[in-house]
């Protein structure tokens, strides 16, 4: 049933047009109102085909005009048959043996009626039979009609059934603290003589459990964490950047053991989301439709979220857009002040190549100290550190810089014997300490990899960038090959090509930009997988008085 109510809501929410809420009524019955609600959803869709079908057929039906089958004793048996013949081959015509009559003509086809008492052979005219149906199209108009009054009726009476949405929200809140209530009776001790409960509880909020049980005369034992527990993962982040916290939420939630990524998350996402658009114009662009949709983003705390995030991705996208000087595909004149911000260039391959595999190695770099300083003090630390002393010597090697091979080899040597750190109690454990080494050795060709993978934020802001240029260049070209006309199709090429590459720009920016921080940086820097931490907390708070 919760599940009903939940499509009932998300229903009536949807509703263009909502009805004065009704905050209470002693007489009303939750369960017909989802039936109702989800029952008008199912004649909707209904109706909704069967319009679209309606007009399919009509417009089908338009070149062979208004027209009634005659009874079969008026033709002697006969019917008609109907086929559109292509302009190209409307020569074969003239090899058809049957009677046959052109009922109308467009600027592609013939329309023809042939006269026979059975159907024609496949090849008897040059293209398959066109099925009209028995239906004629003033009967279709009258369907249609009558379709779209009972449409309207189901309209109304959706949107008189939103005055009900505040009372399904308070019933679907009940019905889950029900819910929620009887699985945490499952999980208490409950006899005659004690009653006892178990849960976790954020650090923060001990002191508040304490006060609780003093006040209500109960016994308390707080313990901390033990090696054997599995609790839940809080992340607990400030609001200005608690948007990286909405995508490991999506995507991975870190062990309790583990560290919060979201912060790095937040802005690596923002910084990579930047460099796949590459202009500043495409990132005011983004703006207006994030004003746009902000209004429905702050109803809710998630939402709240996303918007920080994609006002961060905005003012991110804008800064690397005037770094690389570019406006919609337009490069500022050199003597122009613009042209003074402008410090990278996305067609010198050398410096964009550069930066991106710069960028990658700092990305794994952040990930590898991070959980370096979450070791810390214990040996473990000295693995991601081994690693970090790799990546460094990669480059230097690069670079054919001194020192190189000797720092490659102890920053491996560091990872083969600190990645497994179990005591080592018998000659087992000896070699599976071994075994753990040589196993983590393998990551070198990921690890070279990764940082290759980074490119493509070069690879992609290169092609944002060449694509708004060639769609600039296109409408030139048709503003001045057709004077007067050539106006409308310049702005036409604009307003079309540019939407085109902003779309792909934005998806291109998403996709990849979440793949970087989800899957190359999550592997060097997330070891384990954890489960969201859920409060036990009643959700519907106002006075029920049904």
């Amino acid at each position: 049933m919760a599940g009903d109510t939940r499509k009932a809501l998300a229903y009536l929410l949807d509703c263009p047009a909502k009805r004065h809420q009704v905050p209470s009524d002693p007489d009303f019955d939750h369960q017909a109102i989802v039936e109702r609600a989800l029952e008008n959803q199912r004649r909707m869709r209904d109706l909704e085909d069967s319009i679209d079908f309606a007009r399919r057929r009509l417009k089908d039906l338009e070149p062979w005009g208004d027209f009634d089958f005659p009874p079969l004793e008026s033709l002697a048996g006969h019917r008609l048959w109907f086929y559109e013949v292509p302009h190209y081959r409307a020569r074969q015509l003239a090899e058809v043996e049957l009677p046959w009559q052109e009922v109308h003509r467009d600027n592609r086809n013939r329309y023809i009626a042939v006269i026979s008492r059975e159907e024609p052979a496949m090849d008897a005219l040059p293209v398959p039979r066109t099925h009209t149906g028995s239906v004629p199209r003033w009967r279709l108009r009258e369907q249609l009609q009558r379709l779209v009054v009972r449409l309207d009726e189901c309209t109304a009476e959706r949107e008189a059934l939103t005055r009900w949405i505040h009372l399904l929200h308070r019933h679907q809140a009940r019905a889950e603290d029900a819910t929620r209530l009887t699985q945490a009776q499952q999980l208490t001790r409950d006899t005659d003589a004690i009653f006892a409960v178990q849960g976790w509880v954020p650090e923060a909020a001990i002191e508040d459990v304490r006060r609780l049980a003093e006040q209500q005369g109960l016994a308390l034992l707080d313990e901390p964490v033990g090696p054997e527990d599995q609790p839940p993962t809080l992340l607990d982040n400030d609001e200005r950047t608690a948007g990286g916290a909405e995508i490991v939420h999506f995507y991975q939630m870190p062990g309790y053991r583990s560290w919060d990524p979201s912060r790095v998350i937040f802005f690596s996402f923002a910084a990579f989301f930047a460099m796949i658009l590459a202009d500043a114009g495409y990132a005011l662009l983004l703006l207006g439709a994030l004003l746009f949709f902000s209004p429905r983003l702050k109803r809710s705390r998630t939402g709240l979220r996303v918007r920080t995030l994609g006002f961060a991705l905005v003012g991110f996208a804008f800064a690397y857009g005037v770094l690389a000087g570019s406006y919609f595909g337009w490069s500022p004149p050199p003597e122009s002040w613009l042209s003074h911000s402008r410090l990278l260039d996305v067609n010198d391959f050398g410096q964009m190549m550069q930066l991106a595999i710069g960028i990658g190695l700092a990305h794994l770099i952040v990930a590898n100290a991070t959980v370096a300083w979450h070791h810390r003090g214990r040996a473990a630390m000295l693995a991601p550190l081994g690693w970090i002393v790799a990546l460094l010597a990669g480059v230097m090697l690069f670079y054919g810089m001194t020192g190189g091979a000797v720092a490659m080899t102890l920053g491996l040597i560091g990872v083969f014997v600190f990645t497994d750190t179990r005591p080592i109690r018998e000659p087992l454990d000896l070699l599976k300490r071994v075994g753990g080494g040589l196993y983590a050795l393998t990551d070198v060709t990921r690890a070279f990899g990764d940082v290759l993978s980074y490119l493509r934020l070069f690879a992609l802001g290169l092609a944002s960038a060449s694509l708004a240029v060639t769609f600039n260049q296109l409408a030139a070209d048709a503003a001045a090959a057709f004077p007067g006309l050539g106006i409308l199709l310049n702005a036409l090429i604009l307003i079309v090509g540019h939407a085109l590459n902003f779309v792909l720009a934005v998806v291109s920016g998403v996709v990849h930009g979440l793949r970087l921080n989800l899957i190359e940086f999550y592997h060097w820097g997330i070891s384990d997988e954890g489960y969201p931490f859920t409060a036990f907390a009643k959700t519907e708070t106002t006075p029920w008085s049904n």
